[in-house]
């Protein structure tokens, strides 16, 4: 059986607080604007992904999904 590794995003300093919400929402935005930037075969942005999804709850990354695909994401990608 192989082992499996698990890790969360590293520390940042723009967010000190034990609230991690706008760290969540910051490294959701980097990973779309990564992809938007490099294009979706590229491995770089991988790296966010792994980062906003250790960070945010489920729900709210469907939410922003739909709100994406919808035109209505708050933030800016």
């Amino acid at each position: 059986m192989a082992e499996i590794e698990l890790k969360t995003a590293p520390a940042d300093f723009r967010f000190p607080t034990t609230n991690q919400t706008r760290h969540c929402f910051t490294r959701y935005i980097e990973f779309h604007r990564c992809l938007a930037a490099k294009g979706e075969e590229s491995g770089e942005c991988e790296k966010f992904a792994k980062y906003y999804r250790s960070l945010c709850p489920g729900e709210w990354i469907e939410r922003w999904n739909e709100q994406r695909e919808n035109g209505a994401f708050p933030g800016p990608l």
